[in-house]
């Protein structure tokens, strides 16, 4: 009888588990019937295959194309939609180019302010083919705006489409919208939809430069059927250097928004695996759900005021979707739960449920178990780092094979608590291995009310672990009942912690797995009442530790390269115009057939000196080797002015391409102050002053509209100017002056970095 109950507890916890992933998203019902007022999946997804087809990053000539595209789309629905050609200069990235958005604008019954439904149609450079980032949320506006005009109500307010470009590059294309153009200057509302994966739900993130109350209530009005979000994430978010388009409107336009984006299937993003084939149909209709629910929300809502003076945790809950309470409410919530917890161990030691010595004994294997589960799963991931170095290759640093290294993890875990708490199962009275995780949970949440309040949900399970203390202590059921009861109770924190689990290393990395340990030791503390049993459990640990060997193993089967699942690699060509020397330059620590082929069996190992540009991980070559100069064309430069005005030299001159460039790359070796540094008319900074030490000072991609460069300055009189020019152009693979045996089907570009590219270094010197 008491294995039947334990076995019904144990179903409770697992199909809760599963029940907290199934409540995310919603699923493909190819029975439905549909209006024509409804949102079309078939027709997203032939929108996505035309716009997909191939990489069209700025200063492609598919960029073209896909513009052309999405233009005709919205003028078949009647609009009239614009193309605002705008220089653009991300000031804390410094980098810019000249942007093409595409905007077109439904009118509304009312002069109030405007709703803007945002996302960009230009890919990462160069490999990617942008199916998910962010051809998903181009393909999710253009169906939902058709579905919403069928309906033939006109809005109370201004619906502006915003398909930006120059996202990849910095921002650029929301920067040159929101301090360019009338429109920006009547927004209320941004609705943003994004992609850092091919798949999973997609979570809310809002953006506000106050607090989030009022954005929060509005949100839960617009009734959206699979809501996931967290006031965690969007902490989390902050910290973060990952910023979006509606960032730029938050920063530049104090304009609030929300952002709908996915991260499943990370090892996609900005790769040529982000395609029309690889995007989950799931994730776009949840996508989708999000458009339609919040559009039919606010198109007729008032947009004047969503500042607050409350800031809300909020989190997913089972059957209410999301619940909520204000920020102040934290730390009244952990006093009452350190009152409860206190006045429960007086009347747990007092009726002799609980002892001194057996809730100090629990401590012990509560805290080994934290230290080995951290310890053991942060050194299995350095492990396979060393078995595996190929996985240093893949920069998202979620493998191909990730989701499997989780659930061995989980397990794994799992199997180390069992193991650790088997040694105390013979505790005279059990329900004392649960005041040490309560204690741990109580220091936890005093930590986030200090430092992290955007976490203060973590005080959910400390109520449920207190609840199950108190009926422990309290009420005499049945031995045989507990586990049961207790699974029930439990509940809500299976349901708020297990998407948690898998969340943080998907979308942070496998680096991070460890993080998932110790929230597996967390909850596990919590359900020692259910698991925790004086019965033997010598059965379930050798089950749980057979499935840690058959996941780990299978993750060991799928640790190689397919053709489904490519494996990265680079090479780059770099002259020294000023040296007559040239390089082949490649970012693997593993090298293969196609590196090799230029670096051969033993290149040098380092950078290469002037080489490396900026990319978003900071990476550097890590093998070169000398090779034939050939003499690429450099640019022009063509001094148009140089002169003493005011005490001090003004200069301008323009960098005139003689060959097709993608990227122009200024940097300096000596520490430079600039004045009224600008970029094609365009200000560089903020501020008058431009600091450069010994790095890089503007990355320049030619879009369309450009075909030169003109900077413009001030320095100090006499000041001789020194700088390294780098012209970097992303066609090694198709110029016809190399040779090379091109990647197998099973190899793709590294994404992230300057990649397939002829890169010419030369000093200007003024």
């Amino acid at each position: 009888m008491k294995k039947r109950q334990s076995l019904v507890a144990i179903l409770i916890v697992v199909g809760v588990v599963f029940w907290a992933f199934f409540d995310m998203m919603p699923s493909v019902n190819t029975n439905k019937e549909l209006s024509n007022s409804d949102f079309s999946l078939n027709n997203a997804l032939y929108h996505l295959k035309n716009i997909s087809k191939k990489q069209h990053y700025v200063g492609a000539d598919e960029h073209k194309v896909v513009q052309d595209y999405i233009v005709n789309e919205l003028k078949k629905m009647g609009l009239e939609p614009q193309i605002q050609i705008q220089t653009a200069i991300n000031k804390k990235w410094v980098a810019g180019t000249t942007t093409e958005n595409i905007i077109a604008k439904i009118k509304g019954t009312e002069n109030g302010k405007s709703l803007v439904l945002l996302s960009h149609y230009d890919s990462s450079p160069h490999s990617s083919l942008g199916a998910s980032d962010a051809g998903s949320g181009v393909v999710t506006i253009l169906e939902g705006i058709r579905a919403f005009l069928a309906k033939n109500k006109q809005p109370k307010n201004d619906v502006i489409i915003l398909i930006s470009d120059a996202e990849e590059l910095g921002l650029l294309g929301a920067k040159a919208f929101v301090d360019a153009h009338p429109w920006a200057k009547n927004i209320g509302l941004v609705l943003n939809f994004e992609a850092r994966g091919s798949g999973g739900p997609s979570y809310m993130l809002m953006e506000t430069n106050g607090k989030n109350h009022q954005l929060l209530s509005e949100f839960l009005k617009a009734k959206p059927n699979y809501p996931v979000a967290s006031s965690l994430m969007y902490s989390i978010y902050k910290m973060l250097p990952n910023d979006t388009d509606l960032t730029v409107f938050r920063e530049d336009g104090n304009i609030n928004g929300f952002n709908f984006a996915f991260i499943g299937d990370h090892f996609d993003y900005h790769t040529a695996q982000d395609s029309y084939e690889r995007l989950n149909r799931n994730t776009l209709l949840h996508q989708a759900d999000y458009l339609t629910t919040m559009l039919n929300y606010f198109a007729f809502s008032d947009l004047e005021n969503f500042h607050s003076n409350q800031d809300d945790v909020y989190v997913n809950f089972p059957i209410t979707k999301i619940i909520s309470y204000p920020f102040s409410w934290i730390l009244p919530m952990l006093i009452a739960a350190f009152i409860l917890f206190l006045i429960l161990l007086f009347f747990g030691i007092s009726l002799n449920k609980l002892t001194i010595e057996g809730l100090l004994k629990g401590f012990v294997p509560f805290l080994l178990s934290l230290v080995l589960c951290g310890g053991i799963t942060f050194g299995l991931w350095k492990l396979l780092l060393i078995i595996h170095p190929h996985y240093n290759d893949i920069l998202h640093g979620f493998t191909y094979n990730g989701y499997e290294y989780i659930l061995g993890v989980v397990f794994l875990n799992l199997w180390i608590l069992f193991k650790v708490y088997q040694k105390f199962k013979d505790e005279e009275k059990p329900i004392n291995l649960l005041v040490a995780p309560l204690f741990i949970w109580l220091i936890i949440n005093f930590l986030i009310y200090l430092y992290l309040q955007g976490a203060g949900f973590f005080i959910i399970p400390v109520f449920s672990g207190l609840l199950i203390l108190a009926i422990a202590i309290f009420m005499n059921i049945k031995e045989q009942s507990k586990p049961i009861l207790f699974a029930i109770l439990s509940i809500p924190t299976i349901y708020i912690f297990a998407p948690l689990v898998q969340m943080f290393p998907v979308g942070l990395g496998l680096k991070v797995l460890f993080i998932s340990a110790v929230f597996i030791v967390l909850i596990f503390g919590l359900f020692t009442p259910v698991f925790v049993r004086k019965r033997d459990t010598k059965n379930t640990t050798k089950l749980i530790g057979l499935l840690t060997i058959l996941v780990l193993g299978l993750a060991t089967a799928h640790s190689g390269f397919s053709i489904d699942n490519k494996k990265p690699n680079s090479l780059v060509y770099i002259q020294d115009v000023d040296a007559k020397t040239a390089y082949f330059g490649t970012y693997n620590k593993v090298l293969d057939t196609y590196t090799k082929q230029v670096l051969g069996e033993n290149p040098t190992k380092g950078n290469i000196q002037k080489a490396s540009s900026k990319s978003k991980y900071n990476t550097r070559f890590t093998y070169h080797v000398k090779t034939d100069y050939k003499d690429f064309s450099s640019s022009l430069i063509l001094l148009k002015k140089d002169t003493i005005i005011d005490d001090k030299r003004q200069v301008e001159f323009t960098i005139e391409p003689q060959r097709k460039i993608n990227k122009i790359e200024l940097s300096t070796t000596k520490t430079t102050t600039f004045y009224h540094f600008k970029a094609n008319g365009e200000p560089i900074t903020k501020k008058e002053e431009y600091t450069v030490k010994n790095n890089s000072f503007l990355v320049y991609y030619l879009g369309d509209e450009d075909k030169t460069l003109t900077i413009s300055f001030s320095v100090k009189p006499n000041k001789k100017m020194e700088f390294i020019l780098n012209e970097t152009s992303f066609n090694l693979l198709t110029n016809p002056q190399f040779t090379l045996q091109p990647r197998t089907q099973k190899m793709m570009p590294t994404p992230f970095v300057t990649n397939d590219a002829i890169v010419s270094l030369k000093k200007i010197i003024l």
